[in-house]
């Protein structure tokens, strides 16, 4: 497949380097020379200087020929302009990235589609909507649900008093009403096996239905934690506005934000029971004095990885329970992870989630990337004849570093076993490491 990025920001050079792994026929083209720095030489994909918003550009980019075209620079007119271009020039899909969440609107789709534009990236709010669930299940670190919750994948840091821990998963009951498809120990994700056990401080994937979430929470010890009430965000950015419209009007919210001029400009684009504040959010006093010690969850969105892990870091000491830092730094993640700050969101990869599933030649519902682990999850819907029909799962050979973590049958949820026969018209639900997402296509032609 061949791909063309225009963009070599955060999130095109991400995404350049996932696809390039993949052994796709990568093109990354950006009009500063400096910000494609060492790409082609360090990847395997070819780096092009130019501006996507001029056919001789795009022309040179090869868009002609291209399966998917990728527009994620910062100037969101020029994505728009750049994917109907090359659209217009032969390119079979587009994508484009954009800040302003009214092209979203269902009422507006058609209208793009006119265009030529495939599809539409926030990632802010991505971001948002994964961070308005953490808050809504304060015990997890990630709840990803299939076919309006028959399947639900639940992320789950164990502590020590979980009942689950070192228990090689062969001991584990048949009758169990979950499938751990995954966990995450340091740095490394395994896939469990006979002998594996799980450790205090695992994070772990559940794959369960959505009446069974209770029985995950107990399991995994976390009957202690209570539903958030009071929140406190620091940073006003698009990311903390997306947030606060997702999050319940009964709990309370509170954004601290430094600059003055943003602040007059929150108090028209949020909702009355927010309170904003001017200040510092680094500052414990100020903390102190607008109740840090008695609020349920710290949200750390400013511009700055690293302030965001110290500033979760300093909340945990102060007794909140629930953190979640913005960290767009990847090379960070593993890092705040292993320090225990709680929920990591990336809008870097968030987004390439969703453009993955352009990417697939199979029709996939859904695709979606882990931040706590170096995985997707990917929903593929099950085609008559298809070949993953033919064999019993525990006969299908499925390549290492991939496991089906359940199946969704007319609408309802199906935990899936080694002796499961999967049918045309199912859904399954496969948990798999990022470079194993393509080989799974041929399993579902």
């Amino acid at each position: 497949m061949k791909i063309v990025i225009a963009g070599a920001g955060a999130v095109g050079t991400h995404l350049a380097k996932m696809l390039s792994v993949e052994n796709e026929n990568v093109v990354l083209m950006d009009e500063n020379e400096e910000r494609l720095g060492k790409m082609e030489s360090l990847f395997d994909l070819k780096a092009l200087v130019g501006n996507p918003t001029r056919i001789s550009s795009l022309k040179a980019a090869g868009v002609d020929d291209a399966d998917l075209f990728v527009a994620v620079t910062p100037d969101e007119s020029a994505n728009i302009t750049a994917a109907m271009l090359a659209h217009y020039l032969g390119a079979r899909k587009t994508i484009a990235r954009i800040d302003n969440y009214e092209y979203l609107q269902p009422k507006h789709r058609a209208y793009f589609t006119s265009l030529g534009i495939d599809s539409l990236i926030y990632p802010e709010q991505l971001a948002a909507e994964e961070i308005a669930t953490s808050i809504k299940y304060s015990w997890m670190r990630q709840l990803l649900e299939f076919a309006d919750g028959a399947l639900v994948m639940v992320g789950v840091k164990v502590r020590d008093n979980a009942s689950i821990i070192n228990i090689p998963f062969k001991d584990l009951s048949r009758d169990i009403p979950y499938h751990i498809v995954a966990l995450q120990r340091d740095n490394e994700t395994i896939i469990p096996r006979g002998n594996d056990v799980i450790l205090p401080n695992d994070l772990v994937c559940f794959m369960t239905t959505k009446d069974r979430i209770s029985y995950i929470r107990k399991i995994c010890g976390k009957d202690r934690f209570t539903e958030v009430h009071s929140v406190i965000i620091m940073g006003g950015g698009r990311i903390a506005v997306r947030t606060v419209n997702l999050i319940p009007d009964n709990i309370k919210v509170k954004i601290i934000e430094s600059d003055m001029n943003r602040c007059r400009k929150l108090v028209e684009m949020v909702d009355d029971h927010v309170m904003i504040i001017n200040g510092d959010a680094r500052d414990p006093d100020l903390l102190l004095s607008e109740g840090i010690d008695h609020t349920d969850a710290f949200i750390a969105l400013s511009d700055n990885s690293e302030t965001n892990i110290l500033a979760c870091l300093s909340a945990k000491r102060s007794g909140v329970y629930r953190t979640v830092a913005e960290v767009e730094n990847i090379d960070y993640i593993s890092m705040a992870e292993s320090m225990d700050i709680g929920s990591v969101i990336n809008k870097k990869k968030l987004a390439a989630s969703n453009i993955f599933q352009m990417m697939l030649n199979t029709d996939v519902s859904s695709v979606r990337c882990l931040t706590f682990i170096q995985a997707v999850v990917a929903e593929f819907p099950v085609r008559e004849g298809a070949s993953i029909t033919r064999h019993p799962v525990k006969d299908l050979g499925l390549p290492k570093g991939a496991n089906i973590g359940g199946l969704i049958r007319n609408g309802e949820g199906v935990h899936v076993s080694g002796n499961t026969l999967i049918q045309a018209g199912d859904h399954v639900i496969v948990f798999c490491l990022e470079h194993v997402l393509k080989k799974l296509e041929k399993f579902f032609e």
